[in-house]
């Protein structure tokens, strides 16, 4: 069951999107088989430099956030403040993409927070300086900056998680013995070790860079803008002939995708042949120690950028006036938090029962899952790990259209069923991931003693296993609630444009709404997830305050 709602979707969605794309759509009068939408892809205005923009923001993004996640973590590896610098990364993790967009946004615009803070006692300008294009601008780096700041922390934390199979401390004393820098050390003995467990979740990054839609709409050039955007465009149009093309924009994205991974693998047997000489040379000079710690330190200060980010926003939430250049509101209030809490509301609800109820079945599936391990003797190896992968891997863009065209034929599309459906496809995978380690590793003598006493499996399950797990068991449905509040092509094709969700409309309204309607969106978009984490570690204190062990 696990397998089928993870994998029918794709393979769905896949077929209804690749038909289309050459010119098979009867609902539309498609009824044969052409290579027609491809050459209207090709020849529209502006291909070219949209399939430009992106392979290299989307390679440029995974390329810069394996550097400074590396570096950090090489810099911070032998020092005892990383814990406290652990401590940061769950608002920035638990901010959906869109939200961190809008306040990176908001810093680095012309008439944004960093020009402000300088103003106009640094530059004279007592407006905001014109021709100065920082947002949108047609490189895409604000659009690289902006991913950069949601996929570093999650790189970051994907290389600590793994570093704890690997012996660390013993393998850098053993570096450091060999006259070894701190931070060389850990590039040349243990990362090695680390990479080929994180490899997974730097593809998924890689994919997510190459396909990502509502960051993309926030913060990329729209003229032209990278080719998710087009096809989302195109796909959302009233001119229903555009559906050819936009498939096979949509197709083309999974074969950027396909050749991203592809191009990556290929770096990385140049990097290890070069990266063993580098390590049998033994030598001990400073510049990589010096570049670590360069790229370390923009890290942090990536980290501290987006923390920034997130508090301008809730600065625009309940700011009165303000006018440039000053660096703060000139007044306070609170009404428009008032006069915007019904259809704020509505979009909160909608989002918190969607997440709900694809976590809820999402902990069930996964839950079910792993005791069906335990009780059989399964053993899940690599080919189940990149199957739970596969929808973090597989550009939504390339099978969402797919997947409404489903609904729409079995009568779901719109409704918060079809969306929280939709929604479970990329909450499960990240629900699993992270339960699974903490279940696998239970020590098995609990169930064995309570199964000696007389206990049955299930009452083995719940009685034992569920108390024990319960603090990763509720960490893992707030990650998975957290991925659900970010989600917005799947509420936009899922909800065919009928449910709106506070990323969905925080996107909607990036493009000219006010910053203070727009600060309360991203507010909430962070708090709800925030809330989640934070009754994950509250609930097992009050649950089992008479069990230290357990609390």
């Amino acid at each position: 069951m696990t397998l089928l709602v993870l994998g029918a979707p794709i393979v769905l969605g896949l077929a209804w999107t690749l038909l289309p794309a050459f010119g098979y759509f009867p609902a539309i009068g498609g009824t044969g088989l052409t290579l027609e939408p491809w050459r209207v892809l090709f020849a529209s205005p502006g291909f070219n430099r949209a399939l430009l923009l992106t392979l290299t923001t989307g390679i440029g993004t995974a390329v810069l956030a394996l550097l400074a996640a590396t570096s950090f973590c090489a810099m911070t590896a032998h020092h005892p403040s990383v814990l406290r610098l652990r401590s940061a990364l769950p608002p920035l993790l638990a901010s959906p993409p869109s939200a961190m967009a809008l306040g990176f946004a908001f810093v680095i615009m012309p008439s944004g927070w960093l020009v402000r803070l300088v103003s106009p006692w640094a530059t004279g300008l007592d407006r905001p300086p014109i021709g100065l294009v920082t947002v949108q601008d047609p490189l895409g780096l604000s659009l690289i900056g902006g991913l950069l700041l949601k996929e570093v922390p999650y790189l970051v934390l994907v290389i600590f998680a793994a570093s704890g199979q690997v012996p660390v401390e013993r393998t850098l004393a053993a570096a450091r013995a060999l006259g070894q820098r701190p931070a060389t050390a850990w590039l040349k003995a243990v990362f090695p070790q680390v990479y080929p467990q994180i490899r997974l979740p730097v593809f998924a990054v890689l994919a997510f860079s190459l396909s990502v839609v509502d960051v993309a709409l926030i913060l990329a050039p729209g003229n032209p803008p990278p080719l998710a955007v087009l096809a989302t465009r195109w796909f959302s149009n009233y001119d229903l002939s555009l559906y050819y093309p936009a498939a096979a924009a949509a197709s083309l994205q999974l074969v950027l995708v396909i050749f991203g991974v592809i191009a990556w693998l290929a770096m990385e047997r140049t990097a290890t042949v070069l990266g063993h000489r580098w390590i049998e040379r033994g030598g001990r000079s400073r510049i990589a120690q010096g570049f670590t710690v360069i790229a370390g330190s923009t890290t942090i200060a990536l980290g501290a950028l987006g923390i920034v980010a997130l508090g301008s926003m809730a600065l625009w939430s309940v700011a009165g006036a303000w006018r440039f250049p000053d660096a703060l509101p000139e007044t306070w209030q609170l009404s428009m938090w008032r006069t915007q809490a019904n259809p704020i509301g509505g979009a909160a609800e909608a989002t918190a029962v969607i997440g709900l109820a694809s976590v809820a079945v999402a902990a069930v599936l996964t839950l079910a899952c792993l005791e069906n391990e335990q009780r059989h003797g399964i053993r899940p190896g690599l080919t189940a790990l990149w199957l739970l992968y596969l929808p973090l891997l597989v550009p939504q863009i390339a099978f969402l259209f797919g997947v409404q065209v489903a609904l729409i034929r079995l009568g779901l599309d719109g409704t918060l069923f079809a969306v929280a459906w939709a929604h479970l496809v990329f909450v499960l995978p990240y629900v699993f991931l992270t339960l699974a380690d903490p279940f696998r590793t239970l020590d098995p003598r609990y169930a064995v003693s309570a199964a000696a006493l007389g206990a049955g499996k299930w009452r083995v399950f719940f009685a034992v296993k569920l108390p024990l797990l319960t603090r990763p068991f509720l960490v893992a449905c707030a990650v998975g609630f957290a991925v659900s509040v970010g989600q917005y092509l799947p509420t936009l094709f899922a909800g065919a444009g009928r449910i709106a969700t506070l990323t969905t409309e925080a996107v909607t309204l990036s493009s000219g709404g006010d910053r203070r309607i727009l600060g309360i969106y991203a507010v909430l978009q962070t708090a709800l997830p925030l809330l989640g984490y934070g009754l994950a570690l509250w609930l097992p204190r009050l649950l089992f305050r008479r069990f230290r062990g357990l609390a």
